[in-house]
């Protein structure tokens, strides 16, 4: 009888932290790296093995890890260089389109990149990512859903981090920039 009240003891806590991210009703609007919740309405959630066999079928894969911008009011004469961004081979990378509310310019943004990668057909499949615990990528592939009618969506919480922990490749990747 002691040792059960003891294991309760142990385990009633651990299981209390177990409980599940609740999926909010709109963005989330602050505090980007938390945990995440198990679902996302409207869009096929996937784990490592699963993203990494959409990977090999080809389909496109969108990174949305923010990008730091250059600060407008740099010294003239201050080199400003971009960090590279490593992620998954061939994703396109969409930065800072993952915040609770962004400028319809960048949303404008978005939808460019995500137009490019499917040729506009919104049933075209694209797995969204960041990192693990990020609701960038959660924001963002919402958004896809929600505010531009994307029906195939695939959000991959575990983002580049899970894909390094399962050792798969990484290469530098392409920032999408607007064509003039």
């Amino acid at each position: 009888m002691r040792a059960t009240a003891l294991a309760l003891a142990v385990l009633l806590p651990l299981a209390a932290a177990a409980d599940p991210v609740p999926e909010p009703t709109g963005y989330r609007m602050e505090a980007f790296r938390a945990p995440v919740p198990e679902t996302l309405s409207g869009a096929f959630v996937v784990d490592t093995g699963q993203a990494e066999a959409l990977w090999r079928a080809g389909i496109a894969f969108v990174d949305v890890m923010p990008r730091d911008e250059k600060p407008a009011n740099l010294p003239e004469g201050t080199l400003w260089i971009d960090k590279p961004r490593k992620s998954i081979p061939g994703a396109l990378w969409v930065p800072n389109v993952g915040y609770g509310r962004i400028h319809p310019d960048r949303a404008a943004y978005f939808l460019a990149a995500l137009d490019q990668v499917t040729a506009g057909d919104r049933d075209a499949p694209l797995l969204i990512f960041c990192r693990e615990d990020c609701w960038m990528s959660w924001n963002a592939a919402r958004r896809a859903i929600l505010d531009h009618g994307f029906t195939r969506v695939f959000w991959y919480p575990d983002g580049t981090d899970g894909w390094a922990w399962e050792e798969l490749p990484f290469e530098n990747i392409t920032l999408f920039e607007l064509a003039e």
